[in-house]
C-alpha cells in the first residue's frame, strides 16, 4: 500500500484496526487497482461519527436510522416499530457505535475488493 497508505489517512475517523485491514486487504492489488479500490472504498465507507450521530437521532425519536444506513433495511424497520426494542438496543448500539462502524466498513471494503478484481468500476 504504498502510494495509497497516506490516503487512508484523509478519510474522517480511520482506527489503526481499519487501516491495517485495508494494507492487508490490498496487498495483491497494482497500483491502478489500489486506485479504483480507494475511491470505490471512499464512496461506500461510513464515519463512526456520523453513525453516532444517527444513533443520537434514534434515541430522540426515530429509531433504526443508524441500521437503515448501514444497509440493514428490516432490523432498521424493526427498531423503528419497536422504538429500538424500548430503547436498549439503542443504547447497546450507542455504547458499540466503533465496532459496528468498522464491521460495516470491514464489508464495504471486501465489495470494494470484489468490484476491483472484476474490473467493475461504479460511479456512486
Amino acid at each position: 500500500m504504498d502510494t495509497y497508505s497516506n490516503a487512508y489517512m484523509t478519510l474522517p475517523d480511520m482506527s489503526p484496526e481499519e487501516i491495517a485491514f485495508l494494507e492487508q486487504a490490498n496487498e495483491n492489488l497494482d497500483d491502478e487497482q489500489k486506485k479504483r479500490f480507494f475511491n470505490i472504498y471512499s464512496a461506500k465507507r461510513k464515519s463512526p461519527q456520523d453513525i453516532l450521530l444517527y444513533i443520537l437521532i434514534g434515541l430522540l425519536g426515530v429509531a433504526g436510522v443508524h441500521k437503515m444506513v448501514m444497509g440493514e433495511v428490516t432490523m432498521g424497520i424493526l427498531y423503528l416499530f419497536t422504538w429500538g426494542f424500548f430503547g436498549v438496543c439503542t443504547i447497546v448500539d450507542a455504547i458499540n457505535y466503533k465496532k459496528l462502524t468498522l464491521e460495516y466498513n470491514k464489508k464495504m471494503a471486501y465489495e470494494s475488493y470484489q468490484i476491483t478484481q472484476t474490473n467493475q468500476y461504479a460511479f456512486f
